[in-house]
């Protein structure tokens, strides 16, 4: 019997192979930021986020998302949140890979930077899920503000068990945080906060509040604690609530509804509202905000990560794509201007690989005052700058499958997943204009100018375009005495630092290129507008996936 037509020239799906291993900038930014860092974990995650089963759960759990059930069928109010299956599995592997809390209990020299590279090859599977995870990595260093929740929830908090029941902290292997900052009337402005906190005395885990009030983001309901803000008799404050209460029964959360997203949809967040819920100071009452940012400086330090693993998955989907599509006699990759559109995306890639990495650093030396510098300043431009460009190279990236791209089946879907899942990192734990105000607030204080300097020095001598850059920023933060231009100075700052790092990281049509294009002026205002001189070739082989 014959059929109506044949199908080919349709590529195979990118499965089954290591992203770690064929992934060449991130390991050369570990072994720059690293160098005596063990890689066989790293390598087994690698191998385990390319399969096919692990990108069918990724598919089921966006496909069938979360549910919200607010009562029971007798009418009694549970507030749960029921997941597909596959979205356990998926949270099951992070946590058993360490991803939530495995530097905090680790005393190896280099745990944070191994976290980050972990979290950046989870992200190119499925990175909605990762918000309870980034969640419950960053509620550690905030929540040892209260010893005694410290003392109990903290070794729970590091363990690699994922255990998704609702139940008391004994009866639990392991336990996952969120957090609720955000109300109606405020947003990022969480001074505006109106939910109330009343003492009502003192227990084992120290001071015990009445919360009363409202969150407008609360991520993720279903996790075990979280950490939020509420005005205290002295001030807004940080707060312990955890979802069942030491007696075992279940505190006074109410789930109103879950938030209808652009992406990230099989991850659950929700708006809440708190009727006398109970809760434990953490840190002093009325410094709130400061007791937080040592959170947020770590969610957003998974926002740079997160970006990055989602530009190079995007990345590898265009390059594979390309590469077996033909189309005017020769693959797509070999026609000059594609191939000047995937290079260009390929140094964007890279270049967002060795900032984030290079932030990642910064936390493993807590006690050196320069890298506490670094981290002060380089999470707000990180942050800015990485996921400002996803949705664009998302866009591009997309473009290079065509049609194909833009659908939501198989495994071409996962690009439709990345667009869409992109604005959330340049959003979540302060967008733009709250990054750039971070920056300028860091840069006017003590020796912060002194340390970009230092850390731009390594890589002098090796471009025009990067001395130049180098040479002008101290006088231009010294000038600066608005904040009108704040997003220009840490777009610079940025690029500077991704020049300087790539120069140290990468090879040299790699460094030359992103150089002579994003510093020295030889661009257009789109990806592939590379000057024609540059080693494309050098370029596609490097980033190639497989």
């Amino acid at each position: 019997m014959s059929t109506t037509h044949e199908v080919f020239n349709q590529p195979a799906p990118l499965v089954g192979y290591n992203l770690f291993e064929t992934n060449r900038p991130l390991r050369d930014a570990l072994a720059f930021n690293a160098p005596q860092l063990r890689t066989d974990a790293l390598h087994a995650l690698g191998a385990k986020v390319g399969t096919a089963d692990m990108q069918r759960h990724a598919r089921l759990a966006n496909a069938q998302g979360p549910q919200l059930h607010t009562h029971d069928r007798f009418g009694r109010r549970i507030d749960e949140v029921e997941f597909h299956p596959s979205y356990h599995a998926l949270m099951g592997a992070a946590v058993g890979a360490g991803l939530h809390g495995a530097p905090w209990g680790s005393t190896q020299a280099h745990a944070h930077v191994q976290r980050a590279a972990g979290f950046m090859l989870f992200t190119e599977l499925e990175p909605s899920i990762l918000c309870p995870i980034s969640m419950s990595y960053a509620a550690t260093p905030a929540l040892r503000g209260n010893a005694a929740v410290y003392a109990d929830w903290g070794p729970k908090l590091t363990s690699l068990s994922y255990d998704p029941a609702l139940a008391p902290l004994e009866n639990k292997p392991g336990v996952t945080m969120g957090m609720g900052m955000t109300e109606k009337q405020g947003g990022s402005d969480v001074r505006a906060n109106t939910t109330a906190a009343m003492r009502e005395g003192n227990d084992a885990w120290g001071e015990r509040y009445a919360i009363t009030g409202h969150k407008w983001f609360f991520s993720a309901p279903m996790c075990d604690a979280f950490l939020i803000l509420a005005q205290a008799p002295a001030g807004l404050s940080c707060f312990f609530l955890p979802r069942v209460l030491p007696d075992g029964t279940r505190n006074a959360i109410y789930i109103q509804r879950l938030k209808d997203k652009l992406g990230n949809k099989a991850n659950a967040s929700s708006e809440v509202e708190f009727h006398g819920a109970s809760a434990w100071l953490v840190g002093e009452e009325g410094r709130g905000v400061p007791q937080i940012l040592e959170m947020g400086t770590m969610t957003r330090l998974d926002c740079a990560l997160g970006t990055s693993g989602l530009m190079r998955q995007a990345l590898s989907l265009a390059l594979d794509h390309t590469a077996q599509r033909q189309a005017f006699g020769k693959p797509l990759i070999a026609q000059p201007l594609m191939k000047n559109v995937l290079a260009d995306l390929a140094l964007e890639s890279e270049a967002s690989t060795a900032l984030a990495m290079r932030l990642a650093r910064a936390f493993d030396h807590p006690g050196d005052d320069h890298e506490r510098l670094m981290a002060r300043l380089l999470t707000p431009v990180a942050k800015f700058w990485i996921c400002k460009r996803g949705s664009h190279f998302a866009q591009e990236a997309m473009e290079c499958l065509g049609g194909n791209g833009y659908v939501e089946e198989g495994g071409e879907g996962v690009m439709a997943r990345i667009y869409r899942e992109m604005p959330l990192n340049s959003i979540w734990e302060g967008a733009g204009n709250i990054m750039a105000l971070d920056l300028l607030r860091g840069l006017r204080k003590g020796d912060a100018v002194a340390a970009l300097a230092h850390e731009l020095a390594p890589a002098r001598g090796q471009h025009a375009a990067l001395d130049r850059i180098a040479d002008a920023l101290p006088a231009r933060i010294e000038a600066m005495a608005s904040d009108t231009e704040a997003r220009r100075l840490v777009q610079d700052v940025a690029l500077a630092m991704q020049a300087a790092l790539l120069a140290q990281t990468a090879p040299g049509a790699v460094a030359a290129s992103f150089c002579d294009s994003r510093l020295g002026g030889n661009w257009g205002h789109a990806f592939g507008t590379l000057g024609t001189h540059n080693d494309f070739d050098a370029i596609l082989q490097r980033a190639q996936p497989r």
